[in-house]
Protein backbone atom coordinates (compact mmCIF):
# COMPACT_ATOMS: atom_id res chain seq x y z
CA UNK A 1 0.00 0.00 0.00
CA UNK A 2 1.25 3.47 -0.91
CA UNK A 3 0.95 6.43 1.41
CA UNK A 4 2.29 9.72 0.04
CA UNK A 5 2.84 13.00 1.85
CA UNK A 6 1.66 15.33 -0.89
CA UNK A 7 1.31 19.10 -0.70
CA UNK A 8 -0.51 19.64 -3.97
CA UNK A 9 -2.44 22.79 -3.15
CA UNK A 10 -3.95 23.06 -6.65
CA UNK A 11 -6.24 20.12 -5.78
CA UNK A 12 -8.08 22.15 -3.12
CA UNK A 13 -11.70 22.59 -4.22
CA UNK A 14 -13.44 25.93 -3.46
CA UNK A 15 -16.71 24.19 -2.46
CA UNK A 16 -15.18 21.41 -0.39
CA UNK A 17 -17.13 20.63 2.83
CA UNK A 18 -15.88 22.63 5.79
CA UNK A 19 -13.68 24.94 3.68
CA UNK A 20 -14.14 28.60 4.60
CA UNK A 21 -13.77 30.98 1.66
CA UNK A 22 -12.57 34.45 2.63
CA UNK A 23 -12.79 37.58 0.53
CA UNK A 24 -9.18 37.60 -0.58
CA UNK A 25 -7.41 37.40 -3.92
CA UNK A 26 -6.38 34.06 -5.39
CA UNK A 27 -2.73 35.00 -4.92
CA UNK A 28 -3.19 35.88 -1.24
CA UNK A 29 -5.20 32.70 -0.70
CA UNK A 30 -2.47 30.55 -2.21
CA UNK A 31 0.12 32.34 -0.13
CA UNK A 32 -1.81 31.57 3.06
CA UNK A 33 -2.10 27.92 2.04
CA UNK A 34 1.58 27.84 1.13
CA UNK A 35 2.58 29.03 4.59
CA UNK A 36 0.84 26.01 6.13
CA UNK A 37 2.24 23.64 3.53
CA UNK A 38 5.74 24.95 3.96
CA UNK A 39 5.64 24.01 7.62
CA UNK A 40 5.24 20.41 6.49
CA UNK A 41 7.57 20.52 3.51
CA UNK A 42 10.44 22.27 5.25
CA UNK A 43 10.73 19.25 7.54
CA UNK A 44 13.07 17.75 4.96
CA UNK A 45 14.19 14.18 5.29
CA UNK A 46 12.71 13.90 8.76
CA UNK A 47 9.20 13.24 7.35
CA UNK A 48 9.26 9.75 5.95
CA UNK A 49 6.72 8.06 3.74
CA UNK A 50 6.04 4.41 4.57
CA UNK A 51 6.67 2.53 1.37
CA UNK A 52 7.74 -1.00 0.61
CA UNK A 53 8.91 -3.46 3.24
CA UNK A 54 10.57 -1.73 6.15
CA UNK A 55 13.79 -3.15 7.48
CA UNK A 56 15.59 -2.06 10.62
CA UNK A 57 18.99 -1.71 9.00
CA UNK A 58 21.03 -2.74 6.01
CA UNK A 59 23.48 -4.83 8.02
CA UNK A 60 22.35 -8.03 6.38
CA UNK A 61 22.30 -6.56 2.87
CA UNK A 62 25.45 -6.59 0.78
CA UNK A 63 23.76 -4.53 -1.92
CA UNK A 64 25.03 -4.44 -5.49
CA UNK A 65 28.57 -4.63 -6.77
CA UNK A 66 29.95 -1.16 -7.29
CA UNK A 67 30.93 0.27 -10.64
CA UNK A 68 34.18 2.13 -11.27
CA UNK A 69 36.80 0.51 -9.10
CA UNK A 70 40.12 -1.30 -9.52
CA UNK A 71 41.28 -4.41 -7.72
CA UNK A 72 44.67 -4.02 -6.06
CA UNK A 73 47.12 -6.34 -4.35
CA UNK A 74 46.39 -7.94 -1.00
CA UNK A 75 42.64 -7.79 -1.54
CA UNK A 76 42.41 -3.99 -1.52
CA UNK A 77 40.44 -1.95 -4.05
CA UNK A 78 40.61 1.62 -5.31
CA UNK A 79 37.27 3.35 -5.91
CA UNK A 80 37.14 5.42 -9.11
CA UNK A 81 33.72 6.98 -8.63
CA UNK A 82 34.68 10.32 -7.10
CA UNK A 83 37.79 12.46 -6.58
CA UNK A 84 38.39 10.97 -3.12
CA UNK A 85 39.86 7.89 -4.84
CA UNK A 86 39.57 5.79 -1.69
CA UNK A 87 41.88 2.79 -1.33
CA UNK A 88 39.79 0.34 0.70
CA UNK A 89 41.10 -2.72 2.46
CA UNK A 90 39.13 -5.94 2.91
CA UNK A 91 36.24 -5.36 5.30
CA UNK A 92 36.70 -1.59 5.20
CA UNK A 93 34.62 1.14 3.55
CA UNK A 94 35.22 4.41 1.72
CA UNK A 95 34.72 7.99 2.88
CA UNK A 96 31.11 7.88 1.59
CA UNK A 97 30.35 5.11 4.12
CA UNK A 98 28.29 3.15 1.58
CA UNK A 99 30.97 1.34 -0.44
CA UNK A 100 32.45 -1.68 1.30
CA UNK A 101 35.22 -4.07 0.29
CA UNK A 102 34.05 -7.68 0.55
CA UNK A 103 36.98 -10.06 -0.09
CA UNK A 104 38.49 -7.91 -2.82
CA UNK A 105 35.25 -6.79 -4.51
CA UNK A 106 33.58 -3.43 -3.87
CA UNK A 107 29.86 -3.36 -2.99
CA UNK A 108 27.41 -0.53 -2.44
CA UNK A 109 25.45 -1.22 0.76
CA UNK A 110 23.00 1.60 -0.04
CA UNK A 111 21.58 -0.12 -3.13
CA UNK A 112 17.79 -0.41 -2.81
CA UNK A 113 17.86 0.85 0.79
CA UNK A 114 16.37 4.37 0.89
CA UNK A 115 15.96 5.88 4.34
CA UNK A 116 13.95 8.91 3.17
CA UNK A 117 11.11 8.90 0.63
CA UNK A 118 8.81 11.83 -0.10
CA UNK A 119 6.66 13.42 -2.73
CA UNK A 120 8.01 16.98 -3.03
CA UNK A 121 7.30 20.03 -5.17
CA UNK A 122 10.08 20.30 -7.75
CA UNK A 123 10.60 23.88 -6.53
CA UNK A 124 11.91 22.47 -3.24
CA UNK A 125 15.03 21.03 -4.87
CA UNK A 126 15.25 23.88 -6.01
CA UNK A 127 14.69 23.54 -9.75
CA UNK A 128 12.86 26.58 -11.12
CA UNK A 129 13.15 26.00 -14.86
CA UNK A 130 12.10 22.34 -14.82
CA UNK A 131 8.42 21.36 -14.98
CA UNK A 132 7.21 24.05 -12.55
CA UNK A 133 4.28 23.10 -10.37
CA UNK A 134 4.91 19.36 -10.63
CA UNK A 135 5.92 16.85 -7.97
CA UNK A 136 9.13 14.86 -7.72
CA UNK A 137 9.13 11.44 -6.05
CA UNK A 138 12.21 11.92 -3.89
CA UNK A 139 14.51 9.29 -2.43
CA UNK A 140 17.74 9.22 -0.45
CA UNK A 141 19.97 6.70 1.25
CA UNK A 142 22.48 7.20 4.01
CA UNK A 143 25.96 8.35 3.07
CA UNK A 144 27.89 11.21 1.47
CA UNK A 145 31.37 11.63 0.02
CA UNK A 146 31.78 15.12 1.54
CA UNK A 147 31.72 16.45 5.13
CA UNK A 148 29.97 19.83 4.94
CA UNK A 149 29.90 21.47 8.36
CA UNK A 150 26.53 23.08 7.56
CA UNK A 151 24.73 19.96 6.30
CA UNK A 152 20.97 20.19 6.95
CA UNK A 153 20.48 16.44 6.53
CA UNK A 154 23.54 15.32 8.47
CA UNK A 155 21.44 12.72 10.31
CA UNK A 156 21.39 10.63 7.14
CA UNK A 157 24.31 11.94 5.06
CA UNK A 158 26.88 11.36 7.79
CA UNK A 159 25.73 7.85 8.69
CA UNK A 160 26.15 4.37 7.27
CA UNK A 161 23.21 2.51 5.73
CA UNK A 162 23.44 0.14 8.70
CA UNK A 163 22.64 3.05 11.05
CA UNK A 164 19.42 4.31 9.44
CA UNK A 165 15.91 2.92 9.21
CA UNK A 166 15.54 1.87 5.58
CA UNK A 167 12.98 0.56 3.16
CA UNK A 168 13.46 -2.38 0.84
CA UNK A 169 12.78 -0.58 -2.44
CA UNK A 170 14.52 -1.78 -5.63
CA UNK A 171 14.49 0.47 -8.70
CA UNK A 172 11.34 -1.09 -10.15
CA UNK A 173 9.40 -0.35 -6.96
CA UNK A 174 10.64 3.24 -6.87
CA UNK A 175 9.31 3.74 -10.39
CA UNK A 176 6.00 2.02 -9.60
CA UNK A 177 5.52 4.24 -6.56
CA UNK A 178 6.37 7.34 -8.60
CA UNK A 179 3.76 6.34 -11.17
CA UNK A 180 1.13 5.77 -8.48
CA UNK A 181 1.89 9.12 -6.87
CA UNK A 182 1.43 10.98 -10.15
CA UNK A 183 4.90 12.52 -9.96
CA UNK A 184 6.44 13.85 -13.14
CA UNK A 185 9.96 12.95 -12.03
CA UNK A 186 12.09 11.03 -9.55
CA UNK A 187 14.58 13.07 -7.54
CA UNK A 188 17.76 11.64 -6.05
CA UNK A 189 18.29 14.06 -3.21
CA UNK A 190 18.58 14.94 0.52
CA UNK A 191 21.93 13.21 1.13
CA UNK A 192 24.42 12.80 -1.77
CA UNK A 193 23.30 10.67 -4.71
CA UNK A 194 26.90 9.92 -5.66
CA UNK A 195 26.99 7.71 -2.56
CA UNK A 196 24.18 5.57 -4.01
CA UNK A 197 25.29 5.95 -7.62
CA UNK A 198 24.46 2.44 -8.88
CA UNK A 199 20.99 2.55 -7.31
CA UNK A 200 20.34 5.98 -8.83
CA UNK A 201 21.58 4.93 -12.26
CA UNK A 202 19.48 1.76 -12.43
CA UNK A 203 16.41 3.63 -11.19
CA UNK A 204 16.87 6.40 -13.76
CA UNK A 205 17.15 3.85 -16.56
CA UNK A 206 13.98 2.11 -15.42
CA UNK A 207 12.18 5.43 -14.97
CA UNK A 208 12.97 6.62 -18.48
CA UNK A 209 11.48 3.43 -19.87
CA UNK A 210 8.29 4.22 -17.92
CA UNK A 211 8.13 7.81 -19.13
CA UNK A 212 9.24 9.39 -15.85
CA UNK A 213 12.08 11.90 -15.77
CA UNK A 214 14.97 11.93 -13.30
CA UNK A 215 16.61 14.84 -11.49
CA UNK A 216 19.81 14.71 -9.47
CA UNK A 217 20.43 17.02 -6.50
CA UNK A 218 24.16 16.83 -5.90
CA UNK A 219 27.32 18.54 -4.74
CA UNK A 220 28.91 17.53 -8.04
CA UNK A 221 31.83 15.69 -6.43
CA UNK A 222 32.14 12.93 -9.00
CA UNK A 223 34.63 11.83 -11.65
CA UNK A 224 34.06 12.51 -15.33
CA UNK A 225 33.47 8.97 -16.60
CA UNK A 226 30.67 8.03 -14.17
CA UNK A 227 29.17 11.50 -14.53
CA UNK A 228 28.96 11.18 -18.31
CA UNK A 229 27.30 7.79 -17.95
CA UNK A 230 24.77 9.26 -15.53
CA UNK A 231 24.06 12.18 -17.86
CA UNK A 232 22.83 9.75 -20.52
CA UNK A 233 19.92 8.71 -18.31
CA UNK A 234 18.81 11.79 -16.33
CA UNK A 235 17.06 14.98 -17.36
CA UNK A 236 18.22 17.65 -14.90
CA UNK A 237 21.01 18.14 -12.39
CA UNK A 238 21.17 20.77 -9.68
CA UNK A 239 24.71 21.32 -8.39
CA UNK A 240 25.49 22.86 -5.02
CA UNK A 241 28.45 25.11 -5.77
CA UNK A 242 29.25 25.69 -2.14
CA UNK A 243 31.72 28.53 -2.59
CA UNK A 244 34.38 29.84 -4.92
CA UNK A 245 37.44 29.42 -2.78
CA UNK A 246 39.62 26.32 -2.51
CA UNK A 247 40.39 27.00 1.16
CA UNK A 248 36.66 27.15 1.94
CA UNK A 249 36.12 23.82 0.19
CA UNK A 250 38.98 22.18 2.06
CA UNK A 251 38.06 23.56 5.51
CA UNK A 252 34.25 23.58 5.45
CA UNK A 253 33.34 20.98 2.82
CA UNK A 254 36.40 18.68 2.92
CA UNK A 255 36.62 18.56 -0.85
CA UNK A 256 38.23 20.45 -3.73
CA UNK A 257 36.52 23.16 -5.76
CA UNK A 258 38.25 22.35 -9.05
CA UNK A 259 36.54 18.96 -9.35
CA UNK A 260 33.11 20.53 -8.88
CA UNK A 261 33.82 23.10 -11.58
CA UNK A 262 34.88 20.29 -13.92
CA UNK A 263 31.61 18.45 -13.19
CA UNK A 264 29.54 21.56 -13.95
CA UNK A 265 31.24 21.90 -17.34
CA UNK A 266 30.62 18.22 -18.11
CA UNK A 267 26.92 18.42 -17.22
CA UNK A 268 26.44 21.41 -19.50
CA UNK A 269 28.39 19.83 -22.36
CA UNK A 270 26.32 16.64 -22.09
CA UNK A 271 23.09 18.57 -22.66
CA UNK A 272 21.48 17.89 -19.28
CA UNK A 273 19.42 20.74 -17.83
CA UNK A 274 21.59 22.48 -15.20
CA UNK A 275 20.85 24.76 -12.27
CA UNK A 276 23.31 25.91 -9.62
CA UNK A 277 22.79 26.74 -5.93
CA UNK A 278 25.14 28.68 -3.68
CA UNK A 279 24.43 28.57 0.06
CA UNK A 280 25.60 31.94 1.39
CA UNK A 281 27.17 31.38 4.82
CA UNK A 282 27.86 34.57 6.83
CA UNK A 283 31.56 35.34 7.36
CA UNK A 284 32.67 32.28 5.39
CA UNK A 285 31.71 32.56 1.70
CA UNK A 286 29.78 35.84 1.48
CA UNK A 287 32.63 37.96 0.11
CA UNK A 288 31.24 40.06 -2.75
CA UNK A 289 34.44 39.71 -4.78
CA UNK A 290 34.22 35.91 -4.71
CA UNK A 291 30.53 35.97 -5.63
CA UNK A 292 31.35 38.23 -8.57
CA UNK A 293 34.16 35.89 -9.64
CA UNK A 294 31.85 32.87 -9.36
CA UNK A 295 29.12 34.59 -11.37
CA UNK A 296 31.53 35.53 -14.14
CA UNK A 297 32.86 31.98 -14.22
CA UNK A 298 29.34 30.60 -14.63
CA UNK A 299 28.59 33.00 -17.48
CA UNK A 300 31.83 32.28 -19.30
CA UNK A 301 31.88 28.49 -18.81
CA UNK A 302 28.26 27.30 -18.90
CA UNK A 303 26.27 30.34 -19.98
CA UNK A 304 24.49 33.41 -18.65
CA UNK A 305 21.14 31.61 -18.93
CA UNK A 306 21.99 28.91 -16.36
CA UNK A 307 19.84 29.65 -13.28
CA UNK A 308 21.78 30.53 -10.13
CA UNK A 309 20.10 30.34 -6.70
CA UNK A 310 21.51 32.12 -3.65
CA UNK A 311 20.14 30.27 -0.64
CA UNK A 312 19.84 31.44 2.95
CA UNK A 313 21.95 29.61 5.55
CA UNK A 314 20.33 28.65 8.85
CA UNK A 315 22.47 27.51 11.82
CA UNK A 316 22.92 23.78 11.44
CA UNK A 317 25.12 20.83 12.38
CA UNK A 318 28.64 22.08 13.17
CA UNK A 319 28.00 25.75 12.31
CA UNK A 320 25.34 26.56 14.88
CA UNK A 321 27.50 29.41 16.14
CA UNK A 322 26.80 31.47 13.01
CA UNK A 323 23.69 33.60 12.41
CA UNK A 324 21.22 33.08 9.56
CA UNK A 325 22.14 34.85 6.34
CA UNK A 326 20.70 38.39 6.33
CA UNK A 327 18.29 39.10 3.48
CA UNK A 328 20.51 42.04 2.56
CA UNK A 329 23.47 39.71 1.93
CA UNK A 330 21.39 37.55 -0.43
CA UNK A 331 20.10 40.63 -2.22
CA UNK A 332 23.65 41.91 -2.64
CA UNK A 333 24.74 38.53 -4.00
CA UNK A 334 21.83 38.53 -6.46
CA UNK A 335 22.60 42.07 -7.62
CA UNK A 336 26.25 41.14 -8.05
CA UNK A 337 25.40 38.11 -10.20
CA UNK A 338 22.98 40.13 -12.36
CA UNK A 339 25.59 42.85 -12.80
CA UNK A 340 28.01 40.11 -13.92
CA UNK A 341 25.58 39.25 -16.73
CA UNK A 342 23.58 36.30 -15.38
CA UNK A 343 19.95 36.38 -16.52
CA UNK A 344 18.15 34.14 -14.02
CA UNK A 345 19.26 34.72 -10.44
CA UNK A 346 17.12 33.67 -7.47
CA UNK A 347 16.96 34.06 -3.69
CA UNK A 348 15.99 30.99 -1.69
CA UNK A 349 14.73 30.25 1.84
CA UNK A 350 13.05 33.66 2.31
CA UNK A 351 9.35 33.18 1.74
CA UNK A 352 7.66 35.84 -0.36
CA UNK A 353 10.85 37.55 -1.51
CA UNK A 354 10.66 38.89 -5.09
CA UNK A 355 13.89 36.99 -5.72
CA UNK A 356 11.84 33.77 -5.78
CA UNK A 357 10.23 34.85 -9.05
CA UNK A 358 11.25 34.53 -12.71
CA UNK A 359 11.32 37.65 -14.88
CA UNK A 360 11.75 37.94 -18.64
CA UNK A 361 15.30 39.13 -19.40
CA UNK A 362 13.97 40.96 -22.48
CA UNK A 363 10.82 42.83 -21.41
CA UNK A 364 11.19 42.54 -17.64
CA UNK A 365 7.66 41.19 -17.07
CA UNK A 366 6.91 38.74 -14.26
CA UNK A 367 6.81 35.24 -15.75
CA UNK A 368 6.63 32.82 -12.82
CA UNK A 369 5.23 34.10 -9.53
CA UNK A 370 6.27 31.79 -6.66
CA UNK A 371 5.57 31.66 -2.97
CA UNK A 372 7.70 29.10 -1.13
CA UNK A 373 6.97 26.00 -3.25
CA UNK A 374 3.67 27.14 -4.78
CA UNK A 375 3.30 28.50 -8.31
CA UNK A 376 0.91 31.46 -8.11
CA UNK A 377 1.13 32.38 -11.78
CA UNK A 378 3.00 31.05 -14.82
CA UNK A 379 3.26 33.23 -17.92
CA UNK A 380 5.61 31.00 -19.89
CA UNK A 381 3.85 29.53 -22.92
CA UNK A 382 5.57 26.98 -25.16
CA UNK A 383 8.89 27.89 -23.57
CA UNK A 384 8.50 31.61 -24.32
CA UNK A 385 7.50 34.80 -22.55
CA UNK A 386 3.83 35.27 -23.37
CA UNK A 387 4.30 39.04 -23.47
CA UNK A 388 7.22 39.48 -25.87
CA UNK A 389 7.98 35.99 -27.21
CA UNK A 390 11.47 35.76 -25.69
CA UNK A 391 12.66 32.15 -25.40
CA UNK A 392 13.08 31.14 -21.75
CA UNK A 393 15.55 28.26 -21.30
CA UNK A 394 14.33 25.25 -19.35
CA UNK A 395 12.20 22.14 -19.57
CA UNK A 396 8.60 23.31 -19.40
CA UNK A 397 6.55 20.31 -20.62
Amino acid sequence: MLRILNTDFKKLQPNAPGLIIMDITRRDFLKKVAIGGAAVAIGGAGIRTLLGRQQNAASDVMGAEAMYYDKLQNGAVRCRLCPNGCVIGNGQRGICRTRVNHSGSLYNHAYGNPCAVHNDPIEKKPLFHFLPGTDAFSIATAGCNLRCKFCQNWDISQFRPENTTNYDMPPEEVVNNALLSGSASIAYTYSEPVAFYEYMLDTAKTARGAGIRSVVITAGYINEKPLKELCKHVDAIKVDLKGFNEEYYREIVEGELSYVLDAIRVIKSEGVWLEIVNLVVPTLNDVVGEIEEMSKWIGENVGADVPLHFSRFNPMYKLQNLPPTPASALEKARDTAIDAGLQYVYIGNIAGHPGEDTYCPNCGKLLVDRYVYVIIENNIENGKCKYCGESIPGIWV
